[in-house]
């Protein structure tokens, strides 16, 4: 069976990047599972969160777009919230909009970035990413870093860090596993994936790699 997934997304590089990490975690965690990965929908974090109307909106169309037996993932940056408080307020807001439908709601702490820093050891040389010494007692806690982009930004040569087109490259390049191991949030978006790949498989999945 097809599983269509629909997500949510705030910014451009996230609109670019998600789908082929997610198309990576599908041949990493479930492979031989088909899901039709839709174009994510980009929302402003502001109005998404604040505004009950656009919240709403959004996760009614991402519900009309993956039909009875699809899934709604909703992908934003923690930022300084609580990344399990603001996800779990989330998910219920969204089931309440689409109660029938799957939800799921991911917040990368503090950003997206943070897995680059989870696994930023298997990025060294690509795209002109390079670590700095010192750096692997910083990489400890990937999630720590306020400016995950920024600190991306520093370590590349000629001219940093661009979300539009680095993002996807690196989310292509990033060991999945690394990540896994070194961000919580990431191992959340693992967890999800498989709950949900695996009950309309009929598989049970295992949270470990």
């Amino acid at each position: 069976m097809t599983i269509k997934l629909a997500s949510i997304v705030e910014g451009d590089g996230e609109v670019a990047a998600l789908p082929v990490l997610l198309r990576r975690l599908n041949d990493w965690k479930t492979p031989g599972q088909w899901v039709q990965i839709l174009p994510p929908a980009r929302v402003s974090r502001a109005k998404f969160l604040n505004r009950p109307e656009e919240f709403s909106r959004h996760v009614q169309l991402a519900a009309s777009k993956c039909g009875e037996q699809g899934w709604i993932l909703i992908l934003l940056d923690a930022d300084d919230d609580c990344p399990a408080d603001l996800g779990a307020q989330l998910a219920r807001q969204a089931q309440a909009v689409a109660p029938h439908r799957r939800v799921s709601v991911v917040l990368a702490n503090r950003e997206y970035e943070a897995w680059f820093l989870a696994a930023a050891h298997s990025l060294a040389g690509h795209r002109g990413f390079s670590l700095k010494p010192g750096d692997v007692a910083a990489l400890v806690d990937a999630e720590s870093p306020r400016d995950a982009k920024g600190w991306m930004a520093q370590r590349i040569a000629g001219g940093g860090y661009r979300e539009t087109t680095d993002q996807a490259a690196f989310s292509a390049r990033m060991d999945l596993n690394e990540a896994f191991q070194a961000s919580r949030s990431f191992r959340k978006l693992c967890t999800d994936w498989c709950a949900q790949v695996g009950r309309s498989s009929g598989l049970a999945q295992a949270e470990q790699p």
